[in-house]
């Protein structure tokens, strides 16, 4: 009981953290996405050698064979009919971000993962791999040193792994070699997509574009786009009026939820939580069934068998309840966890008894379940 306690005390500081945050003012850049100013996802796929015995076993992945002969056939070496193993190789995908306004010769971080039966990418080397986005064309060329986040250990009888050890990433691994062709300078119009939907968010942040501007420079198209006229900001460039922008305040109304992650118990409510009036009792039954069977033995001279005989012990055991505790009607937040703490259930518990107030339509927000 003494640590559902103090795990409820954690979660009302923890939401009343938030909810401080809530009523402060945000800037427009963390609460919007402006159009066209976005990143572009990468693939490619590569070779890393210099593994410590830990590659790719070449008769389960063949496809490591191949990118291994195309890279040194292109390197002069020709191994055609060659039979080799090596165990030091492992055929890898490479992954990055290209963000928004990146130019010819900027490096950028990538990520790079197994994809055969390799062991561990710790300490091996990602050989010259070009990526390439939806469209097909090559925008980046990776190479260099992985840094892997894992480790194994094993031997005869036992292995152990921590982390994965078959994912790392290389710091600045990629050379941007082509830009992605954007032309901010060119709008007239500027859409500001928001994050989270929602009318008063929209509206406060065209209300607060408009008055810092001193005229109507932006108007709320729905709950989650806002339309900046750039030529009646009267700014000297497109990125000038994003600049003065992203830096205005608004206070953002947020939904009332509750989030639930049942793998780990967790439990997240936000401030604005309301419920009805409601009862809730909560109790616990337990069956309890044990096999204790017993062995008849005939004496040393007898002609008898010996004979197991099955017992089975059963029993119901209920904890006795405490009645019903009444949550009263538009209860706020840390009602709610009083009037549930009141009931002294665990957690997890707590989470089935949330989703029963939900169901009876007692509990006014959105329930998330993880």
């Amino acid at each position: 009981m003494r640590g559902l306690v103090k795990i409820c005390l954690c979660l009302g500081l923890l939401v009343s953290l938030f909810g401080t945050a809530e009523a402060s003012p945000v800037r427009i850049k963390d609460l919007v996405d402006f159009d066209g100013v976005r990143g572009n996802d990468l693939v490619g796929y590569g070779l890393v050698v210099g593994l410590d015995g830990s590659g790719d076993g070449l008769r389960n992945a063949p496809f490591t064979e191949d990118i291994m002969t195309n890279i040194l056939e292109r390197l002069g070496v020709n191994v055609t009919g060659e039979q080799f193993r090596p165990k030091n190789v492992a055929a890898v995908l490479v992954t990055s971000t290209l963000p928004a306004f990146a130019r010819a010769g900027g490096q950028i971080d990538v990520t790079v993962s197994a994809i055969g039966d390799a062991k561990s990418l710790l300490g091996g080397t990602l050989i010259m791999t070009p990526m390439n986005a939806a469209d097909g064309e090559i925008y980046a060329v990776a190479q260099g040193t992985i840094i892997a986040g894992g480790a194994t250990a094993e031997g005869d009888g036992g292995q152990v792994t921590q982390g994965v050890p078959t994912s790392g990433t290389i710091p600045s691994g990629a050379r941007i070699e082509r830009e992605i062709e954007f032309q901010l300078s060119s709008l007239s119009d500027l859409r500001l997509a928001l994050r989270e939907a929602d009318f008063t968010t929209a509206g406060r942040i065209e209300q607060a574009i408009n008055q810092d501007f001193g005229r109507g420079v932006a108007v709320m198209l729905d709950s989650g786009t806002v339309l900046l006229n750039v030529p009646a900001t009267q700014m000297r460039s497109v990125a000038h009026a994003l600049g003065r922008i992203e830096n205005i305040e608004v206070e953002p109304e947020r939904k009332a939820r509750v989030v639930v992650d049942q793998r780990s118990g967790t439990i997240v409510m936000g401030e604005d939580v309301r419920i009805s009036r409601v009862a809730v009792s909560q109790g616990n039954l337990t069956l309890r069934i044990q096999e204790e069977p017993l062995v008849a033995q005939p004496n040393p001279f007898a002609a008898g068998e010996t004979v197991v005989v099955p017992r089975t012990r059963a029993a119901i055991e209920e904890e006795p309840g405490i009645g019903l505790a009444e949550i009263p009607s538009g209860a706020s937040l840390s009602e709610v966890i009083a009037g549930l703490n009141a009931l002294g259930v665990s957690p997890r518990d707590m989470i089935d008894i949330l989703k029963s107030i939900k169901a009876a339509g007692a509990l006014h927000a959105e329930f998330v379940v993880r």
